[in-house]
Order: C-alpha cells, then sequence, then structure tokens
C-alpha cells in the first residue's frame, strides 16, 4: 500500500463524500394555518415533492411536517425533528426536498445560517418550484436572498395585521380573547348579513364587579380580596386578580400594546364605572355609594387614622364613633370579644410621636440629597447593566406577546394555548416590571427626585398635621403601605412595613445631624445598607 493512502487514516474533519454522492432525502411540507390544512395544500406539496424526487432518482427516507406551523420561528417541533433527523441519520442523508423555500423557513438571516451549517454537513437544500444549483457561491447568494424576501414577506403581513388590529381597536372593538367576566355573543347580525362583534358579561361579571367594589369601597387587601372571592366559588390568583384591577375594559375602556399607551372607548358593556376603577386604583377618593347600595362613611377631620390603625390584638382595622354626650370621638375595634377602645385624640397624637421619629430639620434637606445622590451614582456604577439587562427583557416579552396575539387572531393558535402562553409571559413581565419599579436606580432625574422627596419627609409631622383629611390618608399610606397596628398594651404603635425610602433618608439625616454637631470628619463614610429594621421604641406619653 502506498503512503499516501495510509496518511489518509490522520486526515481532519468529517468525511461528507458519501452525502453528496448519494441521493438520499428527506421531504419536508408544511401550512401555517389549520385552513390551509383543510384545503388540501399539504397534498399538494407532498405529491409536487415525490413527483420531483422521482424524476431526479432520489431515494426518500422520510417524510416530515405534514401539519400546519409558522415559519417565523424555527423552535417549530416537527421542523426541528426533520433537522435532526437529516443531521444524525445513519442513511446520510444528502438532500432535503421542500416545495418552495418559504416552506422551510421564514426566518430570514437564521434560515441562512442553519442552510449554511448543513451545507457544512454535505445537506443541501431543494425547492421543487425554485430550482437552484446551491454548489456555487452564485447559487447560494440566489437561495439567501429568497430567505430574506421570506422574512419581507413576512413582516410585510404582520404589519398589516397589527394595523388592521390597531384599526379595529380604535374602533372600540377588541382583538382576542375577552378578559374575565365577559364573553364573546355570535349571535348578533348587521343588517346585510355581516358579523358584528358583540361582546356580553357572564356569570363571572359579578364577581368582577365585587373585586372592584372590595377594593374600592371596604379598601380591604389583595390578600383578602383572593380568599373572599375564593369562598364564593371563582378560583382567582393573585396575578389575575392585579390583572383584573389594573385593565380599564371593565369601565368600557380599550388597553393594548399596540396603542402605543393610547386608552380608547370600547363598545362592550361597562362591569363598573370609570369613577369605581379609579377609586379601585387610588387614583381618586370619593364618599359616593357604590353599586351595592352601601354608603362609605363620611371621612371625619377628627379620625384620619380610621381603618388605618389595626388592632394590635387581632389585626382587625379600627372604626370610629362619637360619644354625643362628650362630643368626644373614639377608635374602636368592632371584633367581638375584643375590647380595644381608645380616645381619638390620643391615638393621633401617638401617630404624631411616631412620625417625628422620622423626621428631620429643614436644614438638613441639602447635605441628606447630596449624600444619597452620590451614593446613587456610586451604586449606578455596579447595577446598570442589571437594569439595562431588565428593561431588554421587559421588551422582548411585549413583542412576544404581541407575537402571540396576532397569531391568535390569525387563527393560528387555539384559545387554550393562548390564554396559557400569554398568562405565563404577563406574569415574567409583571414581575420584571416590580422589580424594575423598585430599583434604587429607577430615576430620570436622581438630584431632583431625592431632593423633592427630602423636603417632603423633613418635619414630616408638621405637614401630616397641617394636611385636610385626604392629605393625611395619602401621608399615612404612604409612609405604613400595609396601616399600623396599636397594642393596647404598650399603649402604642408597632409597624410592620414601612416605606424604605422613608427609613433611609430618616436614618442618614440622623447620621449626618449628628456627625456635623459633634464636628467630625467631613467625608461620611455611611452605608446605604446600614438603617433600622423597624420602627424604634417610641417613648410613652
Amino acid at each position: 500500500m502506498k503512503s499516501p493512502q495510509l496518511l489518509q487514516s490522520f486526515g481532519k474533519g468529517e468525511k461528507i463524500e458519501h452525502r453528496i454522492k448519494n441521493k438520499n432525502a428527506i421531504i419536508y411540507t408544511r401550512v401555517s394555518s389549520k385552513e390551509q390544512t383543510e384545503n388540501m395544500s399539504l397534498d399538494v406539496q407532498l405529491k409536487g415533492c415525490q413527483l420531483f424526487a422521482s424524476k431526479n432518482q432520489f431515494t426518500i427516507k422520510g417524510v416530515f411536517g405534514g401539519t400546519y406551523e409558522s415559519a417565523q420561528s424555527d423552535e417549530r417541533k416537527e421542523f426541528q425533528r426533520m433537522v435532526a433527523f437529516a443531521k444524525n441519520s445513519k442513511e446520510h442523508i444528502s438532500t432535503i426536498i421542500v416545495y418552495s423555500l418559504e416552506r422551510f423557513s421564514r426566518t430570514g438571516e437564521n434560515a441562512i445560517w442553519l442552510s449554511r451549517q448543513l451545507r457544512e454537513l454535505g445537506i443541501t437544500i431543494v425547492s421543487v418550484s425554485q430550482p437552484i444549483d446551491t454548489s456555487n457561491p452564485s447559487g447560494v447568494l440566489q437561495q439567501n436572498i429568497l430567505f430574506l424576501f421570506s422574512q419581507y414577506d413576512n413582516d410585510l403581513r404582520r404589519q398589516k395585521c397589527i394595523d388592521g388590529m390597531r384599526e379595529k381597536l380604535m374602533r372600540g372593538e377588541w382583538v382576542g380573547t375577552v378578559p374575565t367576566g365577559y364573553s364573546y355573543d355570535h349571535s348578533a347580525i348587521q343588517a346585510g348579513g355581516k358579523n358584528e362583534q358583540r361582546i356580553v358579561i357572564n356569570e363571572k361579571g359579578k364577581f368582577v364587579r365585587k373585586i372592584f367594589e372590595m377594593k374600592a369601597f371596604d379598601q380591604l387587601s389583595n390578600t383578602d380580596i383572593c380568599k373572599t372571592i375564593n369562598k364564593m366559588g371563582m378560583s382567582l390568583t393573585m396575578q389575575r386578580l392585579c390583572d383584573i384591577l389594573r385593565n380599564p375594559f371593565y369601565c368600557g375602556n380599550l388597553s393594548h400594546s399596540i396603542l402605543n399607551g393610547q386608552v380608547v372607548k370600547g363598545k362592550h358593556p361597562a362591569i363598573i364605572s370609570e369613577e369605581v376603577f379609579l377609586l379601585a386604583n387610588n387614583v381618586i377618593q370619593s364618599t359616593k355609594r357604590n353599586s351595592s347600595g352601601y354608603v362609605q362613611g363620611k371621612l371625619k377631620d377628627e379620625t384620619p387614622l380610621k381603618r388605618f390603625v389595626l388592632c394590635g390584638e387581632c389585626g382587625t382595622p379600627l372604626t370610629s364613633y362619637l360619644v354625643k354626650s362628650k362630643n368626644l370621638w373614639y377608635y374602636k375595634c368592632n371584633k367581638i370579644g375584643c375590647k380595644c377602645n381608645r380616645s381619638a385624640k390620643v391615638l393621633n397624637e401617638k401617630f404624631e410621636e411616631v412620625l417625628n421619629y422620622y423626621s428631620f430639620d429643614e436644614k438638613m434637606v441639602a447635605p441628606v440629597s447630596e449624600f444619597i445622590t452620590d451614593m446613587y451614582f456610586k451604586r449606578s456604577e455596579q447595577s446598570i447593566d442589571e437594569i439595562t439587562n431588565i428593561k431588554t427583557k421587559i421588551t422582548e416579552l411585549e413583542k412576544d406577546i404581541l407575537t402571540v396575539e396576532e397569531r391568535y387572531a390569525l387563527g393560528k393558535i387555539s384559545e387554550e394555548i393562548y390564554d396559557r402562553t400569554v398568562e405565563r409571559m404577563r406574569e415574567e413581565k409583571a414581575k420584571l416590571e416590580k422589580g424594575l419599579s423598585e430599583s434604587f436606580l429607577n430615576l430620570s432625574n436622581p438630584y431632583k427626585t431625592i431632593s423633592e422627596t427630602a423636603k417632603k419627609l423633613a418635619n414630616l409631622r408638621d405637614r401630616w398635621v397641617s394636611e385636610d383629611i385626604h392629605g393625611k390618608l395619602n401621608l399615612q399610606k404612604l409612609c405604613f403601605p400595609e396601616g399600623i397596628f396599636y397594642d393596647r398594651k404598650i399603649e402604642h404603635y408597632r409597624t410592620q412595613v414601612i416605606n424604605p425610602g422613608i427609613k433611609v433618608i430618616s436614618s442618614i439625616s440622623r447620621r449626618l445631624e449628628k456627625k456635623i454637631a459633634d464636628k467630625s470628619i467631613a467625608y461620611l463614610d455611611l452605608s446605604a445598607s446600614v438603617v433600622p429594621t423597624g420602627i424604634e421604641p417610641v417613648s410613652k406619653v
């Protein structure tokens, strides 16, 4: 044996001559929708591919596809199975036969990349209706151009679909699945025989109305609302509850991602009024009667802590009452057996003490603002990439949700798949948005924001005292989002949740004030993490 033949065993790379020389092929057929399947399009493709294989003496080793899959993504199950078979088959597949290149993929650049990977394995893509010789650079260029035109055509269709959906929304008509509490009524027919969209309130609508009433008028927490609604017979998760409360669809308006932030008046019936919707979302406050006839008691200047202060023993929100003979107001726990009952004047004064603990002198506004701003920019250098990544993920999810909505509107996916997919994506998006909103770095003008916040927190007690009843309520909720407990045993307040910004600014102001008073060094190396874990004990009066 000659030495050159012996040296062949030391060659590198996969030998692909066997793929190029053989005539083993597989067929891939695909349509985009169920309607195309029913119109025999798959049969036409298959017969065309089989006839092409017969004329060119290809041996068919497998047929893939035969179903409807969108070519907008190469994550198709049947498509992936076909590609894996072509790459790994012991039959040494040399050719993938498709009726047209757009049946193979509409992903443009990704399709070009995949076709190149296959060619390196000795596998070529052959189109029955677009015969191109890809054994030379000119043929490869022609095929790549057709892939790009397929993507361009797909993008045009997508844009037309979005424009059509937007136009429909601007007319007040909904697109996609209707929210919980509504159903489509397909029996409505316009004059002339054209179908007219008609949305009606179904049995779940009464639960939706109850959700808004509990939030707007009873001021219940989301956890309590979920428990109540589930006991009433409707399955409700915390995420779905938040989606319902934030959806203006229920007050007769349309909000959609393709409307670019615009809210449009819808043609569907409203379950609640716009006022109730705004009340439930804390946009406005009112004492008007709700739809069930329950009249919320008039807010009294003497009892601003009503339903805000919680009983320290049972957690029940305290109500208020007037002793007419003495003309004195009292707070009281209405739970049977609980004897928590205290003068409104006393509890108001003790709440002032709590606010006074977090207050600081106005002369400290400037040094506090400068210190926190400096700390902000130091942390920004470390975390800016994280914020950018979160925003990128949110943008990608919005695009994915829009794509799913388009596919559902075009009938490419079922309602069950649409609901499951969109709900998962929206839950993931909500988590990312929550993390972004709570980020310390999510400020457009850091110094201005920090300075204005510091001014509001300076003399916090005096500000609360000078506010009207609505201002007091807003300030209370800002400081203690989940309320504050009154402990009858110690005759003072206990807190579990306090606004973290207030804790940080209050802690820093006290430390700076002490340093200034002690005439300490000019540079203060304080850490933002060194803040109180909760409200410090307030001395009894």
